[in-house]
């Protein structure tokens, strides 16, 4: 059993956990997973996404496939991100891996590995649905890490055209550090009573992340961008996400919005600055500038 400990929430931490609540709210008319509708390599029902009579446009050509974070789901992780991009034409997807036997609704806990070989499924089975020859992925925490392995490992290079990386743990971060998510996800630290190797994976240092960044952090013939906060007060520091090689791009979110006070949670799940800023990546050819005013766009 891993030694959890449950940090106090700092004022800033408790405002956006209250906007989350409040935006989660606001829409609940959205869709909502079931536990048993996580099972490996399965997408969870949705409304606007996953559906797979989408086919992609010449506009937008390649399906877009979301990754969740640690603790996250393919739905409650993207109930903003994911109709953002369905209303501009995107056939968006979205997938539940690592999960642990008999811990529900929670994933992102397994083997990072394993999770990888879960991506690997389902791109393959959305590209076999679409008709698309390449996929454009988009990730938030261990969801914007974990890629890279597929794509370095199990022949994903071959299939995919962009991972876009939100506060992604590309270089590992502290026990500690994911360790704070506890709090935004009531219940979890009661189901966590076995060991968890997707944290351990994503520990500093750890084997797992050796291995993941021997011989460079990125493959040739895709594109990276990274999407971080200085406010990340779980992938600490938060320069640690930032990618080195050939086609990437790292954002730093306050860099385009000064007052964005986002931290790890809310960038990856109500952020419209970092959500266009996601868009450009997916869109270079036809990126508009990501201000402060992008929240409203």
């Amino acid at each position: 059993m891993l030694p959890w400990t449950r940090p106090r929430r700092s004022p800033r931490a408790r405002r956006t956990l209250a906007a989350l609540i409040l935006t989660l709210t606001a829409l609940v008319a959205a869709p909502t997973a079931t536990a048993g509708a996580a099972t490996a390599g399965v997408a969870a029902p949705s409304r606007g996404w996953n559906d797979y009579s989408c086919k992609p446009s010449a506009a937008h050509p390649r399906p877009v496939v979301l990754v969740h974070g640690t603790f996250g789901n393919s739905v409650d992780n993207w109930l903003v991100l994911a109709p953002y991009l369905v209303n501009r034409g995107y056939c968006v997807f979205s997938l539940d891996y690592g999960q642990l036997p008999g811990v529900p609704f929670f994933n992102g806990l397994g083997p990072i590995d394993a999770s990888a070989g879960q991506l690997a499924v389902f791109v393959d089975k959305v590209l076999g649905a679409t008709g698309a020859p390449k996929a454009d992925l988009v990730g938030h925490s261990q969801g914007g890490m974990m890629p890279n392995y597929y794509l370095k490992f199990l022949g994903g290079a071959a299939k995919v055209n962009a991972l876009v990386g939100i506060a992604p743990d590309n270089h590992g971060t502290t026990l500690l550090g994911l360790t704070r998510l506890l709090p935004y996800f009531p219940g979890i630290e009661d189901l966590l009573t076995m060991n968890t190797p997707g944290l351990a994976d994503q520990i500093a240092g750890s084997a797992f992340i050796t291995k993941l960044n021997a011989g460079g952090d990125t493959v040739p013939g895709v594109r990276y961008t990274v999407i971080a906060t200085k406010f990340d007060q779980v992938v600490t520091p938060y320069r640690t996400q930032y990618l080195s090689g050939p086609n990437v791009r790292n954002v730093l979110l306050q860099d385009l919005c000064p007052v964005d006070l986002s931290e790890h949670v809310a960038i990856g799940t109500i952020d419209r600055i970092a959500f266009h800023e996601v868009e450009n990546a997916l869109d270079p050819a036809h990126a508009t500038p990501t201000t402060c005013a992008s929240v409203i766009g």
